[in-house]
């Protein structure tokens, strides 16, 4: 049997990976604002069901169907790609910095990579194999050594790196048991059924009625953590996925940390340093390395 040949990126697949790094990017300054006043399980269970309300709306309003038949694959997508990913992540980032939480994410590529070769459906060429190193040392270079000051709590770097390898495989069950299915309806679906599997877990263990309100301002990172950071982000999340694969999907890890870099420099006065630039360098050189079209031009491969 032949394995398939990796799918690329064109340029509209590009700006819709640029855009979605933009709003996963902002979900590390949200949910670290919001967890500052909200518990994670509760944290989790308002993203999605705010998340799903929203795209339910949209969906329906655009009159794209959502088949009943759908439910059993979109709730296995849900547990894969959401409701234990979000959980592990956000619980994580009450006990490790927000740095060290983007180089564990970053791992999610290259698990992706070794994931969709295992399902055989990407073969693990050997520019993709140096592309997600490179791109995974760029980021450690951006985020730097002060980054790892807070490592040593094994149990919540060991959450983060679960959460890379579920992501890693809800990549290749998508790209197996959902295609040719709407966006809209994926995404609305998605959340929904991730929603309901959090909401009894965090009504249960952390009984969030008991909590006091939270400030105007944390309320509005939980929104913006709902709207763009979800329900926006995740329409792009399936579009990317039909239009250039699993793998190239996944790239979108690399580029969140630069993100939250430039927010720091744009919003907070931050400074640029010089292993920002190294980083940017490295994550450029793996990002075309995995998409492979500079390297043929290069080498003259098609």
């Amino acid at each position: 049997m032949t394995m398939p040949k990796p799918q690329r990126m064109d340029g509209a697949a590009a700006l819709m990976l640029g855009a979605l790094a933009c709003l996963w990017g902002g979900t590390y300054v949200f949910a670290g604002f919001a967890l500052r006043e909200v518990t994670p399980l509760t944290l989790v269970m308002t993203r999605l069901l705010v998340a799903a309300v929203l795209l339910h709306a949209v969906r329906i309003a655009s009159g794209v169907p959502l088949r009943p038949s759908l439910w059993p694959r979109l709730a296995v997508m849900a547990l894969l790609n959401n409701a234990v990913p979000f959980c592990l992540i956000f619980w994580a980032q009450t006990r490790i910095s927000v740095g060290l939480a983007s180089i564990l994410n970053a791992a999610t590529p290259v698990l992706g990579v070794i994931v969709a070769h295992l399902c055989r459906q990407e073969a693990l060429t050997g520019n993709r194999v140096g592309g997600v190193v490179a791109g995974f040392a760029g980021v450690a270079v951006l985020v730097g050594p002060s980054a790892l000051a807070g490592a040593g709590d094994w149990l919540a770097e060991g959450a983060c790196l679960l959460a890379a390898l579920f992501y890693a495989f809800s990549g290749a069950y998508a790209r197996a048991a959902l295609g040719g299915i709407a966006p809209l309806a994926l995404a609305s679906g998605q959340l929904t059924a991730s929603g309901l599997m959090v909401a009894p877990v965090a009504l249960l263990v952390e009984a969030p009625w008991t909590l006091p309100m939270p400030s105007p301002a944390v309320l509005a990172a939980v929104a913006g953590l709902s709207v763009f950071s979800t329900a926006l982000a995740y329409i792009l999340f399936f579009r990317i996925l039909a239009r250039a694969g699993a793998t190239n999907l996944l790239l979108v890890t690399f580029l969140i940390p630069v993100v939250a870099v430039l927010l720091g420099v744009l919003l907070l006065g931050e400074d640029l340093l010089l292993r920002h630039l190294a980083g940017f360098v490295l994550i450029a050189a793996g990002l075309a390395a995995i998409d492979g079209r500079l390297l043929g031009r290069l080498f003259g491969r098609p």
